[in-house]
């Protein structure tokens, strides 16, 4: 294994790369609860690490073992991304729009269920990054896959903080742009495959 500050580097900079859309939805997320606990924060950021670091080393087992089923899998991940992110933007947008009450200020907690549909639609294009890291052993693959998942981290925790600032200020309008955002993250993932 041989962890040369190249390595490292290279891997900072994949990790940045693929961290954007989770950094996105993470500003949507602290947009859409500027109230979040450090707890929240720490959920949502360390979630979207996870898969980020689980993605890179599906894809690398793949390479290695079922190559032919993944390449046909692969032309399906921009539709579900945008399936998954569309729905939850959705759901978030018509939320905004709704007149709120006190009880709705509670719904403002991301489901589990919901953080983990934001999580894979997020990560799932990383699950190509298995190709890209198919020459390297699997200490060096899963190397690779912690830093992009501590890279992911600490850029999502940056984007729930700045959402929650931003959400303070703009107050009932930030589930709407919280929304709308995760819409475009969805259309945007969708439409960059095929160019």
């Amino acid at each position: 294994m041989n962890l040369s500050l190249s390595f490292f580097f290279g891997n900072i900079l994949l990790g940045v790369g693929l961290a954007m859309d989770a950094f996105s939805v993470s500003l949507a997320n602290g947009l859409n609860n500027p109230a979040m606990t450090r707890r929240g924060v720490v959920r949502i950021a360390g979630a979207f690490g996870f898969f980020q670091f689980l993605m890179p080393m599906l894809g690398w087992t793949c390479v290695h073992t079922i190559l032919q089923y993944f390449t046909a899998f692969q032309k399906f991940i921009p539709w579900i991304a945008l399936g998954l992110l569309g729905w939850i933007g959705g759901k978030m947008l018509l939320e905004g729009l709704r007149p709120r009450n006190e009880a709705d200020e509670e719904a403002k907690n991301l489901s589990h269920s919901a953080l983990l549909a934001q999580a894979v639609a997020t990560s799932i294009d990383a699950l190509s990054v298995g190709f890209t890291i198919a020459e390297y052993g699997w200490r060096s693959a899963l190397a690779a896959s912690v830093i992009i998942a501590v890279t992911t981290f600490v850029i999502c925790v940056g984007g729930v903080l700045i959402g929650r600032k931003m959400g303070t200020r703009l107050a009932g309008k930030a589930s709407i742009l919280g929304g709308v955002i995760l819409l475009l993250i969805g259309i945007e993932i969708f439409v960059s495959s095929f160019l």
